[in-house]
Formats: C-alpha cells, sequence, structure tokens
C-alpha cells in the first residue's frame, strides 16, 4: 500500500503527536520499579491495593503532564490535512484515555477524533500487544493491512507487525528499528510531506 492511499490512521500519542516530556527513569524510581521493567506490566503484576494507589499516582502526574502538552513538529498539520482528507482517525496510547482526551484539547486536535476512537490503557491491552489495533480495523470494519499505524518507540512498530498493519517511525533522527518499519520520518511535516 502506498501511504498516500491510506484512509484509516492511528497514532501514538506522547512523543508522536506531542513533544515527549515523560521522564521513565523518574517515574520508576517514584513508584518503585526496577529501572529495567515496564511500568504498565509491573504495576499489573501487583497485589490489586499496592497497586491501585500507584496507578492513582501515575494518574495524577500524567495528568499535569497533559495539560501542558506541546504539539510535536508538524504533528497538528499532519492530522488536519487528512482529517481535511476524510481518513478515519484513531489514537492507541499507553496512557489513560481521559488523559488522551486532555491532551489532544491541550494541542488543538480534540476535534479530529472520535472519543471511541481512542484507546488507552484500560479499552486495549498495552503496546506491543496489537489488541488495539484489532479492536479498530474491526470498528471501522478494515483489514489490519488498511491500518497505518505512527508512533516514535519500537512497541508501535511492534505493535503494527503483530497486527498486519502498516509501521511508521517518526520523530527520531534516524531509524534504529529497520527490520519493524515500513517507513521511516524524521518528524510529521517530513510524513506529511510524503503523503
Amino acid at each position: 500500500m502506498k501511504l498516500s492511499a491510506a484512509r484509516h490512521w492511528v497514532f501514538d500519542m506522547d512523543g508522536t503527536l506531542t513533544l515527549a516530556v515523560h521522564d521513565f527513569e523518574a517515574i520508576k524510581r517514584s513508584l518503585d520499579i526496577p529501572l529495567e521493567h515496564d511500568i504498565l506490566h509491573h504495576l499489573a503484576a501487583l497485589p490489586d491495593e499496592v497497586a491501585a494507589a500507584k496507578y492513582a499516582w501515575l494518574l495524577e502526574h500524567e495528568r499535569e503532564l497533559a495539560l501542558s502538552a506541546k504539539p510535536a513538529p508538524g504533528a497538528i498539520e499532519l492530522v488536519r490535512g487528512l482529517h481535511g482528507r476524510g481518513c478515519r482517525l484513531g489514537i492507541l496510547t499507553r496512557n489513560a484515555h481521559e488523559l488522551a482526551l486532555v491532551t489532544l484539547q491541550a494541542i488543538g486536535l480534540g476535534d479530529c477524533f472520535a472519543s471511541g476512537d481512542i484507546l488507552g490503557r484500560d479499552e486495549a491491552p498495552p503496546k506491543p500487544h496489537p489488541g488495539g489495533l484489532l479492536h479498530l480495523a474491526e470498528r471501522w470494519q478494515v483489514t489490519p493491512g488498511e491500518l497505518v499505524m505512527v508512533g516514535d518507540y519500537r512497541f508501535d512498530l511492534e505493535c503494527a507487525r503483530a497486527a498486519g498493519a502498516w509501521g511508521v517511525l517518526v520523530n527520531l533522527p534516524d531509524n534504529p528499528w529497520p527490520q519493524l518499519t515500513d517507513h521511516f520520518a524524521v518528524d510529521c511535516a517530513a510524513l506529511q510531506r510524503v503523503i
């Protein structure tokens, strides 16, 4: 599939549509999570009462970041351009759904995404699991091969590959995961130029 022909686009949010501001090492230290562990997988393995307090802290920390979110270079123009073409647009994030809504409003893209097309960590298994993309493909009544997943990390690309979707890597100076990447662009503005 040529990217210019794609009509169904799914975006990671933090670091893809927004400037990356999460300090994951600091979050892990605050939550007493070993640095080599994935935050969401670690919390999911904890007893419920311990996990609840840590999830609450994480949600408040992320809320502060969401309220002050800034768009990544070219993100506004890319999303508005696709929206203007009538493309279906979704979000697949490891963040919470409610904070994805806050973030999208903060960067001025809240009107481009239907709430049901925004999947957070409570609506879909965290990436790299393909469940979120498969859910959107079913919701939009298309094959996974008609989806383009745009992200800034290998989890986004691994998710796309596992679902059978197209993986596009953005917002890095070069591509450290060529074996997982169907297309690479240094930022969203560069991606928009090729579509």
